[in-house]
């Protein structure tokens, strides 16, 4: 999948405990840990969806922006 304008690429942080997995899958690097918690370069992000199937607790998702 090509990124999409009108949508962004979240990382729900009430359930994120930074394992990591996703950030070993991103082809791009635009995934990083902060303080045990996995943070996205938005702007980079391709939203090609490689990384959210590796999340265990399913913290990851791309939705569209409010108000479009």
């Amino acid at each position: 999948m090509t990124r999409q304008d009108g949508q962004v690429f979240l990382v729900d942080d009430d359930r994120c405990f930074g394992c990591g997995a996703c950030i070993a899958l991103c082809p791009v690097n635009v995934l990083t840990l902060v303080d045990r918690l996995a943070i996205v370069d938005e702007e980079n992000c391709t939203h090609c969806e490689l990384c959210i199937p590796s999340c265990p607790v399913f913290a990851l998702e791309i939705v569209p922006l409010k108000g479009d």
